[in-house]
């Protein structure tokens, strides 16, 4: 009931926003459009895969969708923020682990975009590009499967960086540089397969292409459910750096202005 409680007041905090963030979700459809309108213009001339153009269309319109709820994250889960306040000695001496605190509130904001951000854009372009859904229900819940893991292992990573705060006043270069990774490794703009060699090779021995390549490929049918193998086997390594980690943060709690 603690960790339901913590959840659903971030995403009762981010409802007073909503009318905001629905005029935010105009950009970013805009954006995803314009990546469309891109590849149509490519595929005049091109056969662009197996995907084709209109695979294309509908890659470019899921993956977009699928950035508020596996790249757009708190920025270290506000782990940061806490440190430079101090609120970091208090939230280590409640009776909840530091993760799952952390991680409890992000799975509320992560409810809110999806509600309120991935599913409207994502239905705006079904209107726009034609768009139909999956014919079979496994797609769906494997597809929902794949992005509950992407959600986590992006939460996991911005954990992560969130603990290097305690050792450092300025964490936010890294927060930027697994922004920059998610937009060149995980397929976003540009399936894996389509990029260098060498590229391809560094993309797959990072969990990237399991934040938004797999999902969207599961989505759109080129993938089975044995790809979610590899989404759990870094569900569980994300999980245990983040408790090996907390148990070092415990031992150092540098306070910042606090």
């Amino acid at each position: 009931m603690l960790y339901f409680t913590l959840a659903s007041k971030a995403y009762a905090r981010n409802l007073q926003y909503r009318g905001a963030h629905m005029l935010h979700n105009l950009a970013s459809a805009l954006f995803g459009y314009l990546y469309a309108c891109i590849w149509i213009g490519i595929g005049a001339d091109r056969p662009l895969g197996e995907y084709g153009v209109q695979g294309m269309i509908g890659y470019i319109a899921f993956t977009q969708a699928s950035l508020w709820i596996t790249g757009f994250i708190t920025n270290g889960l506000g782990i940061p923020q806490a440190v430079r306040t101090g609120q970091i000695s208090l939230d280590l001496m409640r009776p909840v682990h530091l993760f799952v605190l952390c991680m409890c509130r992000e799975w509320g904001q992560i409810a809110y975009q999806f509600v309120y951000k991935s599913l409207p854009i994502y239905l705006l372009y079904m209107i726009l590009f034609r768009l139909s859904l999956p014919t079979h229900w496994t797609t769906l819940l494997y597809t929902f499967v794949a992005l509950a893991a992407s959600s986590y292992m992006s939460i996991c990573m911005n954990y992560l960086i969130g603990a290097t705060s305690l050792w450092t006043t300025e964490s936010n270069w890294l927060f930027w540089v697994n922004h920059a990774l998610v937009n060149l490794l995980a397929g976003f703009f540009i399936p894996v397969e389509w990029l260098p060699s060498w590229l391809q090779t560094v993309s797959w021995m990072s969990p990237y292409p399991y934040l938004l390549y797999v999902p969207t490929r599961i989505y759109l049918g080129y993938e089975q459910a044995g790809s979610l193998l590899g989404s759990m086997a870094w569900c569980i390594v994300f999980t245990l750096l983040c408790l090996l980690v907390t148990v070092v943060v415990r031992r150092k709690v540098e306070v910042q202005g606090g």
